[in-house]
Protein backbone atom coordinates (compact mmCIF):
# COMPACT_ATOMS: atom_id res chain seq x y z
CA UNK A 1 0.00 0.00 0.00
CA UNK A 2 1.22 3.30 -0.68
CA UNK A 3 2.40 5.87 1.75
CA UNK A 4 0.74 9.03 2.06
CA UNK A 5 1.47 12.07 3.78
CA UNK A 6 -2.15 13.39 4.63
CA UNK A 7 -3.61 11.14 6.99
CA UNK A 8 -6.72 11.26 9.52
CA UNK A 9 -6.30 10.13 13.47
CA UNK A 10 -9.20 9.11 15.49
CA UNK A 11 -9.12 9.46 19.40
CA UNK A 12 -10.57 9.32 22.89
CA UNK A 13 -10.00 10.95 25.94
CA UNK A 14 -11.26 11.68 29.87
CA UNK A 15 -12.12 8.28 30.06
CA UNK A 16 -14.05 7.68 26.62
CA UNK A 17 -16.35 11.17 27.57
CA UNK A 18 -14.59 13.08 24.46
CA UNK A 19 -13.86 11.34 21.13
CA UNK A 20 -11.89 13.89 18.16
CA UNK A 21 -11.08 14.01 15.14
CA UNK A 22 -7.69 15.51 13.06
CA UNK A 23 -6.52 15.34 10.00
CA UNK A 24 -3.84 16.73 7.71
CA UNK A 25 -5.16 16.99 4.12
CA UNK A 26 -2.42 19.88 2.49
CA UNK A 27 -1.60 17.18 -0.23
CA UNK A 28 -5.01 16.36 -1.04
CA UNK A 29 -6.17 20.11 -0.92
CA UNK A 30 -3.54 20.93 -3.54
CA UNK A 31 -4.40 17.84 -5.65
CA UNK A 32 -8.23 19.12 -6.03
CA UNK A 33 -6.75 22.77 -7.07
CA UNK A 34 -4.68 21.64 -9.53
CA UNK A 35 -7.77 19.60 -11.13
CA UNK A 36 -10.13 22.41 -10.69
CA UNK A 37 -7.43 25.66 -11.06
CA UNK A 38 -9.44 26.94 -8.11
CA UNK A 39 -8.49 30.51 -6.72
CA UNK A 40 -7.65 30.76 -3.67
CA UNK A 41 -10.78 31.56 -1.72
CA UNK A 42 -12.38 28.61 -3.67
CA UNK A 43 -9.45 26.18 -2.97
CA UNK A 44 -9.72 27.54 1.01
CA UNK A 45 -13.89 26.57 0.85
CA UNK A 46 -13.37 23.39 -0.90
CA UNK A 47 -10.17 22.17 1.29
CA UNK A 48 -11.90 23.20 4.28
CA UNK A 49 -15.62 21.14 3.38
CA UNK A 50 -13.23 18.01 2.86
CA UNK A 51 -11.27 17.80 5.59
CA UNK A 52 -14.75 18.31 7.89
CA UNK A 53 -16.05 15.69 5.05
CA UNK A 54 -13.23 13.45 6.17
CA UNK A 55 -13.25 13.61 9.61
CA UNK A 56 -17.25 13.03 9.38
CA UNK A 57 -17.29 10.65 7.30
CA UNK A 58 -14.73 8.20 9.75
CA UNK A 59 -17.69 7.93 11.70
CA UNK A 60 -19.87 6.02 9.12
CA UNK A 61 -19.71 2.44 9.96
CA UNK A 62 -19.86 0.21 6.49
CA UNK A 63 -17.36 -0.18 3.48
CA UNK A 64 -19.57 1.11 1.33
CA UNK A 65 -21.58 4.19 3.26
CA UNK A 66 -20.87 7.40 1.59
CA UNK A 67 -21.19 10.71 3.12
CA UNK A 68 -21.79 13.72 0.89
CA UNK A 69 -21.89 17.98 1.86
CA UNK A 70 -23.55 20.12 -0.07
CA UNK A 71 -23.10 23.95 0.37
CA UNK A 72 -25.55 26.42 -1.36
CA UNK A 73 -25.17 30.15 -1.06
CA UNK A 74 -26.06 33.17 -2.68
CA UNK A 75 -22.47 34.24 -2.91
CA UNK A 76 -20.26 34.19 -5.91
CA UNK A 77 -18.45 30.58 -5.05
CA UNK A 78 -22.54 29.46 -5.34
CA UNK A 79 -22.07 26.25 -4.17
CA UNK A 80 -19.18 23.36 -2.90
CA UNK A 81 -20.14 19.42 -3.17
CA UNK A 82 -17.96 16.94 -1.80
CA UNK A 83 -18.37 13.35 -1.22
CA UNK A 84 -15.84 11.02 1.40
CA UNK A 85 -16.13 7.56 2.55
CA UNK A 86 -14.81 5.84 5.85
CA UNK A 87 -11.70 4.32 3.18
CA UNK A 88 -10.02 7.87 3.41
CA UNK A 89 -11.57 8.89 0.21
CA UNK A 90 -12.23 12.30 -0.60
CA UNK A 91 -13.81 14.11 -3.75
CA UNK A 92 -15.24 17.65 -4.37
CA UNK A 93 -15.64 20.76 -6.94
CA UNK A 94 -16.73 24.00 -6.21
CA UNK A 95 -19.70 25.27 -8.69
CA UNK A 96 -17.59 28.65 -9.59
CA UNK A 97 -13.56 28.06 -9.19
CA UNK A 98 -12.31 31.51 -9.94
CA UNK A 99 -13.87 33.27 -7.38
CA UNK A 100 -12.06 36.70 -6.11
CA UNK A 101 -12.70 38.79 -2.96
CA UNK A 102 -10.98 41.39 -0.96
CA UNK A 103 -9.85 40.13 2.28
CA UNK A 104 -12.15 39.98 5.22
CA UNK A 105 -12.29 42.89 8.62
CA UNK A 106 -9.38 40.03 9.88
CA UNK A 107 -6.78 40.01 6.61
CA UNK A 108 -8.15 36.59 5.75
CA UNK A 109 -9.32 34.73 2.92
CA UNK A 110 -13.08 35.49 3.04
CA UNK A 111 -14.61 32.12 2.20
CA UNK A 112 -18.10 33.31 4.38
CA UNK A 113 -18.58 36.32 1.75
CA UNK A 114 -18.02 33.66 -0.46
CA UNK A 115 -20.42 31.52 0.29
CA UNK A 116 -23.22 33.86 1.19
CA UNK A 117 -26.43 32.88 2.96
CA UNK A 118 -27.81 29.43 2.01
CA UNK A 119 -27.70 25.95 3.48
CA UNK A 120 -25.37 23.22 4.14
CA UNK A 121 -26.77 19.54 3.84
CA UNK A 122 -25.35 16.18 5.05
CA UNK A 123 -26.10 13.87 3.25
CA UNK A 124 -25.10 9.75 5.17
CA UNK A 125 -26.10 6.88 2.11
CA UNK A 126 -25.85 3.73 4.41
CA UNK A 127 -27.44 1.42 2.09
CA UNK A 128 -30.65 1.58 2.64
CA UNK A 129 -33.52 2.74 0.54
CA UNK A 130 -33.57 6.40 1.44
CA UNK A 131 -30.09 8.31 3.00
CA UNK A 132 -30.16 10.14 5.81
CA UNK A 133 -30.53 13.81 5.38
CA UNK A 134 -30.07 16.57 7.54
CA UNK A 135 -29.82 20.75 6.64
CA UNK A 136 -29.73 23.54 8.14
CA UNK A 137 -29.05 27.27 7.54
CA UNK A 138 -25.79 28.60 6.87
CA UNK A 139 -24.71 30.56 9.96
CA UNK A 140 -21.25 32.25 8.93
CA UNK A 141 -20.25 29.84 5.32
CA UNK A 142 -17.04 29.79 6.99
CA UNK A 143 -17.42 25.52 6.60
CA UNK A 144 -16.07 24.95 10.40
CA UNK A 145 -18.85 27.02 12.21
CA UNK A 146 -21.55 25.58 9.67
CA UNK A 147 -20.36 22.43 10.60
CA UNK A 148 -20.52 23.05 14.87
CA UNK A 149 -23.67 24.04 14.39
CA UNK A 150 -25.22 21.37 11.99
CA UNK A 151 -24.25 19.12 14.85
CA UNK A 152 -26.12 20.83 17.47
CA UNK A 153 -29.04 21.60 15.57
CA UNK A 154 -29.72 18.37 12.96
CA UNK A 155 -27.55 15.72 15.09
CA UNK A 156 -27.81 17.29 18.94
CA UNK A 157 -24.50 16.34 19.84
CA UNK A 158 -22.47 19.01 21.58
CA UNK A 159 -19.32 19.48 18.83
CA UNK A 160 -16.29 21.56 18.02
CA UNK A 161 -14.89 21.96 14.36
CA UNK A 162 -11.84 23.60 13.58
CA UNK A 163 -10.65 24.10 9.67
CA UNK A 164 -8.49 25.75 8.06
CA UNK A 165 -6.00 26.19 5.10
CA UNK A 166 -3.30 28.27 4.60
CA UNK A 167 -2.28 29.99 1.07
CA UNK A 168 1.22 30.51 -0.29
CA UNK A 169 2.23 33.42 -2.38
CA UNK A 170 2.16 31.36 -5.63
CA UNK A 171 -1.42 30.33 -4.58
CA UNK A 172 -0.34 26.74 -4.18
CA UNK A 173 -1.52 25.07 -1.17
CA UNK A 174 0.76 25.66 2.05
CA UNK A 175 -1.10 23.80 4.79
CA UNK A 176 -4.85 22.33 5.35
CA UNK A 177 -6.49 20.23 8.00
CA UNK A 178 -8.76 20.10 11.05
CA UNK A 179 -10.25 18.84 13.64
CA UNK A 180 -14.12 17.50 15.45
CA UNK A 181 -14.02 17.45 19.18
CA UNK A 182 -17.38 16.42 20.42
CA UNK A 183 -19.20 15.15 23.74
CA UNK A 184 -20.51 11.98 24.55
CA UNK A 185 -23.51 12.55 26.43
CA UNK A 186 -22.80 11.00 29.75
CA UNK A 187 -19.81 13.40 29.84
CA UNK A 188 -19.45 15.33 33.39
CA UNK A 189 -19.63 19.30 33.98
CA UNK A 190 -15.69 18.97 34.85
CA UNK A 191 -14.95 17.55 32.02
CA UNK A 192 -17.29 19.77 29.57
CA UNK A 193 -15.56 22.90 31.57
CA UNK A 194 -12.10 22.37 31.39
CA UNK A 195 -12.92 21.56 27.33
CA UNK A 196 -14.50 25.02 26.61
CA UNK A 197 -11.62 26.93 28.45
CA UNK A 198 -8.79 25.03 26.19
CA UNK A 199 -11.16 25.80 23.11
CA UNK A 200 -11.47 29.32 24.01
CA UNK A 201 -7.31 30.20 23.75
CA UNK A 202 -6.73 27.44 21.09
CA UNK A 203 -4.72 28.64 17.95
CA UNK A 204 -6.18 28.51 14.82
CA UNK A 205 -5.88 25.37 13.16
CA UNK A 206 -3.55 26.77 9.89
CA UNK A 207 -1.54 28.07 12.73
CA UNK A 208 -0.97 24.88 14.65
CA UNK A 209 -0.36 22.96 11.53
CA UNK A 210 2.20 25.82 10.28
CA UNK A 211 3.89 25.23 13.56
CA UNK A 212 5.04 21.56 12.45
CA UNK A 213 2.08 19.73 14.39
CA UNK A 214 0.50 16.63 13.51
CA UNK A 215 -2.85 15.74 14.03
CA UNK A 216 -2.07 13.61 17.21
CA UNK A 217 -0.23 16.97 18.44
CA UNK A 218 -3.04 19.29 17.70
CA UNK A 219 -5.60 16.91 19.31
CA UNK A 220 -2.83 17.14 22.56
CA UNK A 221 -3.19 20.80 22.12
CA UNK A 222 -6.95 20.56 21.66
CA UNK A 223 -7.77 18.23 24.54
CA UNK A 224 -4.66 19.60 26.64
CA UNK A 225 -4.81 18.05 30.45
CA UNK A 226 -6.69 14.99 29.37
CA UNK A 227 -5.51 11.30 28.98
CA UNK A 228 -5.55 11.69 25.19
CA UNK A 229 -5.61 7.64 23.47
CA UNK A 230 -5.23 7.85 19.60
CA UNK A 231 -7.22 4.45 18.47
CA UNK A 232 -7.11 4.97 14.61
CA UNK A 233 -4.74 6.45 12.24
CA UNK A 234 -5.62 6.13 8.46
CA UNK A 235 -4.03 7.89 5.58
CA UNK A 236 -6.48 9.89 3.27
CA UNK A 237 -6.51 11.15 -0.50
CA UNK A 238 -7.90 12.96 -3.16
CA UNK A 239 -9.46 10.18 -5.22
CA UNK A 240 -12.46 9.96 -7.53
CA UNK A 241 -13.55 6.88 -9.17
CA UNK A 242 -14.99 8.10 -12.56
CA UNK A 243 -14.19 6.45 -15.51
CA UNK A 244 -15.25 6.33 -19.29
CA UNK A 245 -17.45 3.10 -18.46
CA UNK A 246 -19.35 5.54 -16.15
CA UNK A 247 -19.56 8.21 -18.71
CA UNK A 248 -20.74 5.22 -21.38
CA UNK A 249 -23.58 4.48 -19.11
CA UNK A 250 -24.73 7.65 -18.73
CA UNK A 251 -24.79 7.72 -22.54
CA UNK A 252 -27.02 5.17 -22.60
CA UNK A 253 -29.31 6.54 -19.74
CA UNK A 254 -30.09 9.77 -22.44
CA UNK A 255 -32.11 7.35 -24.35
CA UNK A 256 -31.76 6.48 -28.42
CA UNK A 257 -33.53 9.68 -29.51
CA UNK A 258 -31.01 11.90 -27.79
CA UNK A 259 -27.86 9.58 -28.84
CA UNK A 260 -28.98 9.48 -32.67
CA UNK A 261 -29.14 13.56 -32.09
CA UNK A 262 -25.67 13.68 -30.97
CA UNK A 263 -24.33 11.65 -34.13
CA UNK A 264 -26.02 14.11 -36.12
CA UNK A 265 -24.50 16.63 -35.06
CA UNK A 266 -20.65 15.70 -34.32
CA UNK A 267 -20.89 14.16 -38.00
CA UNK A 268 -22.46 17.02 -39.53
CA UNK A 269 -19.14 19.36 -37.30
CA UNK A 270 -16.67 16.54 -37.81
CA UNK A 271 -16.01 17.35 -33.55
CA UNK A 272 -15.51 14.74 -30.86
CA UNK A 273 -17.72 14.77 -27.22
CA UNK A 274 -15.97 15.45 -24.40
CA UNK A 275 -17.91 14.84 -20.80
CA UNK A 276 -15.48 15.86 -17.71
CA UNK A 277 -16.47 14.76 -14.43
CA UNK A 278 -17.53 17.45 -11.87
CA UNK A 279 -15.36 15.71 -9.61
CA UNK A 280 -11.73 15.74 -10.53
CA UNK A 281 -12.21 17.46 -14.00
CA UNK A 282 -11.18 14.43 -15.71
CA UNK A 283 -11.65 14.10 -19.84
CA UNK A 284 -13.43 11.43 -21.69
CA UNK A 285 -13.62 11.77 -25.49
CA UNK A 286 -16.35 9.95 -27.44
CA UNK A 287 -15.91 10.09 -31.49
CA UNK A 288 -19.39 9.74 -33.75
CA UNK A 289 -18.24 6.31 -34.25
CA UNK A 290 -18.14 5.92 -30.54
CA UNK A 291 -21.83 6.85 -30.06
CA UNK A 292 -22.74 4.69 -33.07
CA UNK A 293 -21.26 1.23 -30.65
CA UNK A 294 -23.15 2.59 -27.76
CA UNK A 295 -26.25 3.59 -29.59
CA UNK A 296 -28.02 -0.44 -29.86
CA UNK A 297 -27.54 -0.45 -25.85
CA UNK A 298 -29.58 2.82 -25.48
CA UNK A 299 -32.99 2.73 -23.87
CA UNK A 300 -35.38 2.70 -26.65
CA UNK A 301 -33.23 1.16 -29.64
CA UNK A 302 -34.78 -0.89 -31.71
CA UNK A 303 -33.24 -4.55 -32.25
CA UNK A 304 -31.35 -5.14 -35.27
CA UNK A 305 -31.65 -8.51 -37.04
Amino acid sequence: MAEYKDYLVRATAADAQIRAFAVTSRELTETARQAHNTSPIATAALGRTMSGALMMADMLKNDKDLLTIQISGDGPLQGITVTADNHGNVKGYVTNPMVILPPNAQGHLNVGGAVGNGTLTVIRDLGLKDPYVGQIALHSGEIADDLTYYYAESEQIPSSVGLGVLMNHNNTVRQAGGFVVQLMPFAEEETIARLEQNLAGIAPVTTMLNMGNTPEQMLNLVLHGFDVNITERQDVRFYCDCSRDRCERGLILLGTEEVDRMIREYEEFGEDLEMRCQFCNRKYTFTAEDLKRIRPRTFGAQQTE
